[in-house]
């Protein structure tokens, strides 16, 4: 029971990574908050752990909701301990590939989920966990944020900048106790990434309906982790590991 006694918020908790991280927390003893647009999936995982978790609708480009969404839980548990940024997309996957066809529109869609929810979501931890001196932020980035040629120009813009903002608010924070942190996943078999392998973008509509395959299966996500592990295969590497790690981003 690693985290027993924690409070943690996890954005875009209702699936996928989020979805994942939420089971783990509560498995180790956290009190875990779910924010998502999802209601139906966030419901659902909530009830299914209550009373550890508890569903509350936030986007993410709101800071009225964001901010809404850290005082709710503050109210609620007297404390917040750990933020984890993991609301995110990935973008339209059959258009725009080329920056010959650059979408500013998307562009600027992609941004504002990817970065500016996660700068809203440091911003407002920071303004309860400055006072406790003490908390633990971390957000979703991607190996696509620390090399090129990996996956769309704009979530590539959008991950590097969370690499970057993760650097700076450690160097600012630091002083406080408290941690922020980026993991930089290379690939994880979930709905929005088989979707993108089935070439279906997000803009499709929800797995169930997108087109017309439904959720991906359990052999679909065994193909795509097989596919994975071969592209991602370590060759001459040395992991090292740190004792204390602030700003940094960890990749797997």
């Amino acid at each position: 029971m690693r985290l027993e006694g924690k409070v943690a918020i996890i954005t875009g908790g209702a699936r996928g990574i989020g979805e994942a991280t939420v089971k783990l927390f509560v498995r180790h003893g956290a009190k875990v908050v779910i924010a998502d647009i999802e209601d139906a999936r966030g419901i659902a995982l909530a009830e299914s752990l209550s009373p550890s978790a508890l569903y509350v609708r936030c986007d993410v480009c709101s800071e009225e909701e964001i901010e809404n969404l850290i005082n709710l839980t503050v109210s609620q548990h007297g404390r917040l301990d750990i933020l984890f940024n993991n609301a995110g997309v990935l973008g339209n996957q059959s258009k725009h590939k080329s920056i010959i066809d650059f979408d500013a529109d998307e562009f600027d869609n992609i941004m504002r989920i990817n970065v500016r929810g996660a700068a809203l979501g440091m911003k407002h931890a920071a303004r309860v966990m400055v006072p406790r001196r003490s908390g633990c932020v971390i957000s979703t980035a991607s190996v696509a944020g620390l090399m090129g040629g990996l996956g769309p120009h704009a979530y590539t813009a959008s991950k590097h900048a969370i690499v970057g903002l993760t650097k700076n608010t450690a160097c600012e924070l630091g002083r406080y106790g408290i941690r922020v942190n980026c993991i930089s996943p290379f690939g994880v078999a979930t709905s929005m990434l088989v979707n993108a392998w089935r070439g279906c973008d997000e803009e499709d509509g929800d797995d169930e309906k997108c087109m017309g395959f439904g959720a991906p299966s359990e052999e679909e996500k065994e193909k795509m982790e097989e596919l994975v592990r071969g592209i991602g295969n370590l060759k001459g590497a040395t992991l090292k590991s740190f004792r204390y790690c602030r700003g940094c981003s960890l990749s797997c």
